[in-house]
């Protein structure tokens, strides 16, 4: 495992602190849940910002039409 350094405004860290504390989790946990979810939904952006023309040539053009269509 590798070690980041960040630098974050002293209202965001205490806020990042505190929520620690509610959770019972430590800072590293959360921060790292965190980007996990950051980077996972960035990729579903992406994958789905390419397949856009496609679905759209199908007759999928909301999320709705998917949700009928399953």
């Amino acid at each position: 495992m590798s070690t980041l350094t960040i630098r974050l405004p002293d209202e965001l860290k205490a806020d990042l602190q505190k929520f620690s504390q509610e959770q019972n989790k430590p800072v590293s946990d959360v921060v790292r849940e965190s980007i996990r979810r950051y980077v996972a939904i960035e990729k579903f952006r992406a994958i789905r910002k390419k397949v856009l023309p496609f679905a759209e040539a199908q007759g999928f053009l909301t999320d709705e039409d998917v949700f009928k269509a399953i």
